[in-house]
Order: C-alpha cells, then structure tokens, then sequence
C-alpha cells in the first residue's frame, strides 16, 4: 500500500503564489519542490518519490494536462490535483478525465489545498480517522495538532513533518531513508545526526518512550509515553 505523502511537486509559474503555497505546505509537514514550466517538471519527475503533483494548467510551455502521461508513466504512486483559473465544466472534466484525481479552481484558499491533500492521503493509506491516539497523546492529522494530557503540544516543522509520518502509518517500523525524506528538499543540507535531534526532540515533547528505536530498521510509535 502507498505511504503518506512526503514530497510534493508544484508545477507552477506564478512565483508569488508558488512561493506562497510552498512555505505554507512545508510549515506543515511537506517537502515542496517548485517547477515553473513543463519541461523542468519533466526533469523533476524521475528525481523523488513523488506523493502528490499539483498542476497548473495554463504554463508557459503548454498546458499542464500534456503532462499527464509522463506523470502517469514515471510517477504513477503520484496523486495529481490540477490548479486552474479556468472555471468552465468542460475545463474540470477535460482535467479530471485525463486522469487527474481532484481540481481547485483558483483563487483557492490554502486551508481548502490543505483538506483535499488529507483526502487524498486517506485515500492512499486507507486510514479513517484523524486522531491518532496513543496513551496520554493525540495525534490530530487534519488540524496538525498534537495533545499531551489534553495540552498542546508546540512542534517545530521538522518536528511534526516526522510524526506526521509516523502517524500515518502507526503500525510501521519507520526507516532512516523513509523519515529524511520527510525532512529534506534537493536543496537541503543534513548532517548525520539530524535525524535523531529531531527524535529526541519529539520524545522531548511527547514522552521519551513515545518513539521506539529498533536498531538498524528505523523508529516506530509507541502508546507509551511515560
């Protein structure tokens, strides 16, 4: 079964609301890569696992429908919701039947990207519920919300991007590769223990036997949270 989505790709040319919807998404847990035309979307394609591509349809280089069939052959685990100003029936269906999985007519409100990314990422895992809750701890997925006790609990983005992924699949040991890949873009850099400042980080927050370490597999939740 497909995992959460960790990596999104913006095929947008509107720089101001491609900036603006980058750093809302990685605020919240997305690592968010930019391609401003067709072609350096192509490009992008075979270099990431990609959870879900947000398309634009009016480039500079074409329509962002033309891209469908490469994203479907390179990238098919890939969700795909096409951004637009075109607001006619026939532009949405033309859209949706050439393969896409939903649609947001522009001007949209982040918050309403925000929903449809988690409907599509229910989809992809099968989860139903978006609280998570393991003993004195729940995980709210939809409103990116962490309780202790009934008290919130204040994460950094890195922090939540990792219990975001864990969250989404709780039953799964989580690898070292896995959880980088929900920290960094291709432009970051990373030591080698960055990983584990954000682990402790998390147990910090959340407990220090919230997050188990299986030594040379990766970390898993853990309802104890003493």
């Amino acid at each position: 079964m497909w995992g959460p989505i960790l990596r999104v790709l913006l095929v947008e040319d509107d720089e101001a609301l491609s900036s603006a919807l980058a750093d809302f998404l990685r605020h919240r847990g997305f690592v968010v890569e930019i391609a401003p035309t067709l072609e350096t979307a192509r490009l992008a394609l075979p270099l990431a696992q990609w959870g879900v591509v947000l398309l634009d349809r009016q480039l500079p280089d074409g329509d962002g429908i033309t891209l469908m069939p490469a994203i479907r052959r390179i990238a098919a685990q890939a969700s795909v919701i096409v951004l637009t100003a075109r607001d006619q029936i026939t532009d949405r269906i033309s859209g949706l039947d050439a393969g896409a999985d939903d649609y947001l007519v522009k001007p949209f409100d982040s918050e309403e990207l925000l929903a449809r990314l988690r409907a599509v990422e229910r989809r992809r895992t099968g989860e139903t519920s978006a609280i998570l809750r393991l003993g004195s701890v729940a995980i709210d997925l939809a409103r990116s919300q962490v309780l202790r006790d009934g008290v919130e609990v204040e994460l950094t983005p890195k922090e939540w991007a990792l219990l975001r992924v864990m969250a989404m699949r709780p039953d799964r040991v989580h690898s070292r590769d896995a959880l980088n890949d929900a920290l960094y873009g291709f432009d970051d850099e990373s030591s080698s223990n960055t990983l584990e400042v954000f682990i402790s980080g998390l147990r910090r927050k959340l407990g220090r036997d919230s997050i188990q370490t299986l030594r040379g597999l990766g970390y898993r939740l853990t309802g104890d949270a003493s």
